[in-house]
């Protein structure tokens, strides 16, 4: 039998601005149920962490949540998921992490941003490989991919570590490419689906 793959989605806790979105939450959510994985996300019931979720829910795909419990008064919890309970940030960042087989980013603020380089930090030094996909909605993620790419021709981020991720503006095409990279089982994208930042 082929393993379920756990993709970890990493978004805001809010909605955003654009409608695009949460419809584009919606969306990954859904691919990620019809390829069969399981969807790892923040555990809430707000923003385009919940679009995701139960967008993957609706589709009949599994979800796991993970929450700190002060953050359920603020977040909600999502009825029908498999959820975690941890005390802290920090646990409940780890515990995604170790979830999940690899990311696919959404828009998202400050959170999301820790999330980012917590999993960038932790492919560059070796202590795991695991794909990841940014969701790149109407450019998003354009300044991030910028000063990126500063700290690579600074000297602070070696040259070609941006090459390992990919970026995507559409749902399926990013978690096409990621289950993609799962099942080869190298951690990585091939050259036609490499995007770099």
């Amino acid at each position: 039998m082929a393993k379920i793959w756990s993709i970890g989605v990493f978004c805001g806790s809010a909605s955003g601005v654009s409608p695009a979105y949460a419809a584009n939450a919606r969306k990954v959510g859904d691919a990620i149920a019809r390829k069969g994985a399981r969807l790892v996300y923040g555990g809430g019931d707000v923003g385009l962490m919940a679009a995701s979720a139960m967008a993957a829910l609706d589709a009949g795909g599994p979800v796991l949540g993970v929450i700190p419990e002060f953050m359920i008064s603020r977040e909600g919890l999502l009825e029908n998921a498999e959820t975690r309970i941890v005390t802290t940030m920090s646990s409940r960042k780890n515990i995604l992490i170790a979830e999940s087989d690899g990311f696919l980013i959404l828009p998202g603020g400050v959170g999301t941003l820790e999330e980012i380089f917590d999993v960038l930090s932790r492919n560059r030094l070796g202590l795991q490989k695991k794909p990841v996909a940014f969701l790149n909605v109407d450019g998003f993620w354009d300044p991030l991919f910028k000063l990126m790419r500063k700290t690579e021709d600074e000297g602070f981020t070696p040259q070609g570590f941006s090459d390992g991720v990919l970026v995507e503006s559409d749902p399926e095409t990013a978690v096409r490419h990621l289950m993609e990279a799962l099942d080869r089982g190298d951690g990585e994208f091939t050259a036609g689906e490499k995007v770099s930042f």
